[in-house]
């Protein structure tokens, strides 16, 4: 016989509102994937986590966070960020369907994000388009990428 995998279910709350081992789960992610795998050395607890206007997407399977985006909200845009996929979990979509959320819910919105360069063309399937020059951070080019506001329907 063989064993089912639980279906893959999508998550957004504010951290506050997150059971604390599924926030530590999430935070787990983003830290393998950037300050272990990508060596980049920086304060992913930046306190911006826990600011009112914050959200936090993920995918979860079973007790496992596979995925996850951060979400802010800022006075004239939203930006997204912290886009991390657990290494397991990896060509299986789950960041994408995290972006895709997340355009659909605050597309209304103009969105912003800082891009790894070499992902550019990858977010751009989103409707992100490159909105000024090339910068390091953490030894990393990235770029500022933008994606203009649609009309609520």
């Amino acid at each position: 016989m063989i064993s089912e995998q639980p279906p893959v279910e999508y998550h957004v709350a504010r951290a506050a509102e997150m059971d604390p081992v599924t926030l530590y789960r999430v935070l787990k992610i983003r830290v393998d994937v950037f300050v272990v795998e990508q060596t980049a050395l920086f304060a992913d607890l930046d306190g911006r986590d826990i600011e009112d206007g914050t959200l936090i997407a993920w995918a979860q399977e079973g007790d496992e966070v596979l995925a996850t985006i951060r979400i802010l909200t800022e006075a004239e845009h939203s930006e997204i960020g912290r886009v991390a996929t657990a290494f397991t979990a990896r060509g299986r979509g789950l960041a994408a369907e995290l972006i895709r959320r997340a355009v659909a819910d605050h597309g209304h919105r103009e969105l912003r994000m800082g891009a790894q360069k070499r992902l550019a063309d990858w977010y751009g399937r989103f409707g992100f388009e490159i909105s000024g020059p090339d910068y390091v951070e953490d030894d990393i080019v990235h770029v500022p990428m933008t994606r203009v506001a649609t009309p609520s329907d």
